[in-house]
């Protein structure tokens, strides 16, 4: 069973952008895709740069495929997934993400 810890509330989040969380110690990045009203949580930590700037990253879709696009060296990685486009060998981890009363909550 998992832990639900709160966050932000939803309606602080902008739109198409990301903001990072501290959730049990590790630097989560949190993405409010605007067009489908979905929320995503993945690492912080890019593993292509070894730096935790993913939360600063731009949203996009490619081949369908709705992705956050790491600052530095532009990796793509599947906002469902985790799942880098460009390495096979690089992923991040995704966690658990949902709103409840209006506050978002992430999977601990």
């Amino acid at each position: 069973m998992s832990t639900w810890i709160p966050i932000i509330e939803k309606d602080k989040l902008i739109a198409d952008t990301g903001v990072c969380a501290l959730v049990s110690g590790k630097q989560v990045a949190i993405f409010f895709d605007g067009k489908t009203d979905q929320l995503f949580a993945l690492d912080n930590y890019c593993p292509a740069s070894n730096a935790n700037v993913l939360s600063r990253g731009l949203i996009s879709s490619i081949r369908d495929i709705l992705t956050v696009s790491s600052p530095l060296y532009k990796e793509h990685f599947n906002l469902t997934t985790g799942e880098c486009l460009e390495n096979s060998a690089l992923s991040v981890a995704v966690y658990g993400i949902r709103v409840n009363q209006g506050i978002v909550e992430i999977a601990a």
